[in-house]
């Protein structure tokens, strides 16, 4: 299967899990392209020039929702990497999150088959990721009844 193919493929099982589970409850799943946007600290949402277009995003507090995006911190993202984002969702994107404060990050291989899942700590700075292999399921820490089954997700690829 071809890189871009895969990254759809992980996209669409990810995403129809999420939003199941999230039909009916307060918080909401969005999808790229959906501009985030993380203003620094003192600065205006409408002058923020951190904008990032993460592929899955989940808010609970809907008062960001502007336009075609989210002006604020987000509960969880997730991020599937290819061979020309990798770095990028690794180390800018992820210090952009953590600072942010952005609650779970997840960063999907899906040439490796594994999903590592940043968990914000105490201290403000995410700790060592929990990597899980597509036999595995996550429970996901802001939800605590949700579990993502990864065998659908990494199915045919």
């Amino acid at each position: 299967m071809i890189e871009i193919n895969k990254k759809s493929h992980i996209y669409l099982k990810l995403s129809s899990q999420f939003a199941d589970y999230l039909h009916g409850k307060p918080c909401r799943a969005f999808a790229a392209p959906f501009d985030l946007r993380l203003p620094e600290e003192n600065e205006k949402d409408e002058d923020t020039k951190n904008v990032l277009q993460p592929d899955l995003v989940v808010v609970c507090d809907k008062k960001g929702l502007k336009g075609t995006g989210y002006y604020g911190t987000p509960d969880l993202v997730i991020e599937i990497t290819s061979s020309t984002t990798s770095r990028k969702d690794r180390l800018l994107k992820f210090n952009k999150y953590e600072k942010a404060g952005v609650k779970e990050y997840w960063i999907v291989d899906p040439e490796g088959k594994f999903v590592s899942v940043f968990t914000l700590q105490e201290n403000k700075r995410y700790g060592r990721p929990e990597l899980y292999s597509e036999k595995d399921k996550i429970k996901v820490s802001i939800f605590p009844d949700l579990v993502i089954d990864l065998g659908p997700v990494f199915e045919g690829i």
